[in-house]
């Protein structure tokens, strides 16, 4: 499954740039990466099977602060609802009737033996 990958990392200069970025391309299943934002402060991943765990804390340990902003699915497409036409008439709901098992009724049974003493001491 292709997914986009958005994660927020403290990168202070070129140095922590291609250091994040060799990190970041070094992981199995990614196909892209690239720097966004404002600051070039998040790295855009594109890959197929990228866990997402082990890429932020590959960034924290080798680069420091990362966050994980969004992890969204590329290229899926969404089935559309079917369109039922007025003209059809659907046939009517049938509920099945659930059958509703009685309680096991416990049945205890009292044997007497006239030949032998009674086994309470107390009667």
């Amino acid at each position: 499954m292709k997914q986009k990958l958005v994660i927020k990392v403290c990168l202070n200069g070129k140095k922590s740039r291609s250091k994040a970025m060799k990190i970041v391309v070094g992981i199995s299943g990614v196909e892209s990466a690239a720097l966004q934002g404002a600051d070039k402060n998040q790295i855009e991943v594109t890959g197929d099977g990228v866990d997402a765990v082990v890429l932020t804390t590959a960034l924290r340990k080798n680069v420091g602060y990362a966050e994980l902003v969004s992890v969204t699915a590329v290229g899926e497409k969404k089935p559309e609802p079917r369109k039922i036409e007025a003209n059809v008439v659907q046939p009517p709901l049938i509920r099945t009737p659930c059958y509703q098992y009685p309680p096991c009724r416990m049945i205890y049974e009292y044997w007497e033996y006239p030949d032998q003493d009674p086994i309470c001491s107390i009667m």
